[in-house]
């Protein structure tokens, strides 16, 4: 009886010499209930609260980040939250949703595994828009998964809900993709959809460039989220320069030319020749009246100098 009631009062946090000093002033055929207040009469704690009620040494690190501070640098607001290398990245929060969910539910898991992976490259100012009426309880007709992240990312100052209003029972609605857009423009940044906006592309020929070369387009394969290597395709920049502020151009590589000695292009020909780094690349006529030539130049240069 002893030992079950040690056990038991153990499992709740107390320590064991309160247990044993209570059940000998109580006996041990004492009630639990009797214990239990007993030990509150004494003023023991179990060990849970009283690590709660300690301030903690450690200091928890946000994903992604090498900073020790316990503020996460990715919920400031200031200008300066975005990193020096990299751009800032505007998230069309429907689109992610929707493409997640198959196109038929609003799945905000979508959302945060996108956030979750600019996160872990290091970005720090990203922003995802989502319309205010995607607060309002699911219908059948419009269902929505997972909906608590909305109000989680909300609270980090990551999500941005676009206006909405009811007028006389019909919603209105504000046109959410300019604001990905034009927040997107005036940062510099990244907008991430599968979306074209090309209507937004008409209205404004400077939104048009800027949509045609800094959109990310992206796949959800397994619940990871998979933007591809070349987003402006083979010969565009890679996904790391893509982000990048400041994209480090690779190296030119040059591929020999596959007819080596034999070519007949010359200087006309794409390809690398190692047989001649130092000198142009003429074709074989040009290399020819060259030899031909400079005997004449030297032979004239040796009649002049003679008397």
């Amino acid at each position: 009886v002893h030992q079950s009631k040690l056990e038991f009062f153990c499992k709740l946090g107390y320590g064991k010499k309160d247990i044993c000093k209570v059940l000998e002033n109580l006996g041990q055929e004492a009630l639990e209930d009797d214990v239990l207040k007993e030990l509150i009469r004494m003023g023991s704690k179990p060990q849970a609260l009283e690590t709660q009620a300690q301030p903690s040494l450690l200091k928890l690190v946000a994903r992604g980040s090498c900073s020790t501070s316990p503020g996460s640098k990715w919920f400031r607001e200031d200008d300066s939250d975005s990193s020096d290398h990299l751009r800032p990245i505007v998230i069309d929060g429907s689109n992610v949703a929707m493409s997640h969910g198959n196109k038929e539910v609003f799945s905000c898991w979508g959302i945060q595994l996108a956030v979750d992976w600019f996160r872990e490259r290091g970005h720090t100012y990203i922003k995802v828009f989502v319309p205010l009426w995607r607060k309002e309880p699911p219908r059948q007709d419009c269902p929505i998964a997972d909906q608590h992240i909305l109000e989680e990312l909300e609270k980090q100052s990551i999500l941005v809900y676009t206006p909405s209003r009811k007028v006389k029972g019909k919603r209105v609605v504000c046109y959410d993709d300019r604001y990905i857009v034009k927040v997107a423009y005036e940062k510099d940044g990244v907008i991430v959809s599968n979306d074209h906006y090309r209507d937004l592309q008409n209205e404004n020929p400077e939104w048009k460039w800027f949509i045609e070369q800094r959109l990310l387009m992206y796949s959800f394969v397994s619940n990871r989220f998979m933007p591809p290597d070349d987003p402006l395709g083979r010969h565009g920049p890679t996904l790391n320069n893509f982000l990048s502020k400041n994209p480090v151009l690779p190296e030119p590589k040059w591929q020999p030319c596959p007819y080596g000695k034999k070519c007949t292009y010359g200087n006309k020909c794409k390809f690398y020749h190692p047989e001649r780094p130092h000198q142009a690349q003429l074709s074989v006529a040009d290399e020819l009246r060259a030899k031909v030539r400079a005997p004449l130049i030297l032979g004239g240069a040796a009649e002049q100098r003679d008397p």
